[in-house]
């Protein structure tokens, strides 16, 4: 072997840094890397329970069988046959549609507030994010709250329910609802204006006062 061949810069590594390529290889810092966005944690339902509508009755669910019994009246006062098999398919259909309209509106459209927070279907809302609660509009003319969206995953007021302008401290607008509003719109405007002013939840124990079962120092 010659020198030339033993010494050949080809045959060796990179000395100086770079590739054999002359391109300078690139070097990733930890500080260039984009940590991931933390999501915001979900709202709890926490505190005494001021109002609630449970969204759908289970009463829908006895319209299935009522139809069916009038269909099978009717059958057996005609005389013919009666056809079992298409009245057990339209059962199972009926009654299991009016099952899954109960839970999807038990689900959505339910209402439940606290003295700490509102849930509106699905949603959560603090009500310390509340920073307003718009009063009933007498006049001829609309509010802006009225076109705003819904509170909860629906985008507008669900169908047989009526809107409570609240203003959040993000400055939006939108609008809690209920089937009861007006009582829902006393309900939570006390309730907002509770938290407003520091007062303690309802069932709270003033300070000072020993926890039930505590017996007192001078109990023998």
């Amino acid at each position: 072997m010659s020198d030339r061949d033993e010494f050949d810069p080809a045959d060796r590594g990179d000395t100086d840094g770079t590739d054999t390529d002359g391109a300078d290889t690139p070097e990733t810092e930890d500080s260039e890397v984009a940590a991931p966005a933390e999501r915001a944690p979900e709202v709890v339902e926490r505190g005494e329970e001021l109002f609630y509508e449970e969204g759908g009755s289970k009463w829908v669910i006895v319209i299935g069988p009522v139809m069916l019994a009038l269909t099978l009246a009717l059958e057996i006062a005609g005389g013919g046959r009666i056809h079992w098999e298409v009245l057990t398919i339209f059962g199972v259909i009926l009654i299991g549609f009016s099952i899954m309209q109960v839970i999807a509106a038990r689900r959505h459209v339910s209402v439940r507030l606290t003295d700490c927070t509102l849930r509106q279907g699905t949603r959560v809302t603090d009500l310390d994010d509340i920073a307003k609660v718009y009063p009933e509009n007498t006049g001829p003319e609309a509010q802006d709250w009225e076109s705003a969206p819904a509170l909860g995953e629906l985008h507008a007021v669900p169908r047989r329910r009526k809107g409570v302008g609240v203003k959040l401290t993000n400055g939006r607008l939108a609008q809690a609802w209920a089937r009861d509003v007006d009582r829902f719109r006393v309900e939570l405007t006390e309730a907002h204006l509770a938290v407003k002013m520091g007062l303690p939840p309802k069932g709270t124990p003033p300070k000072g006062t020993p926890p039930e079962g505590a017996s007192s120092a001078g109990d023998a």
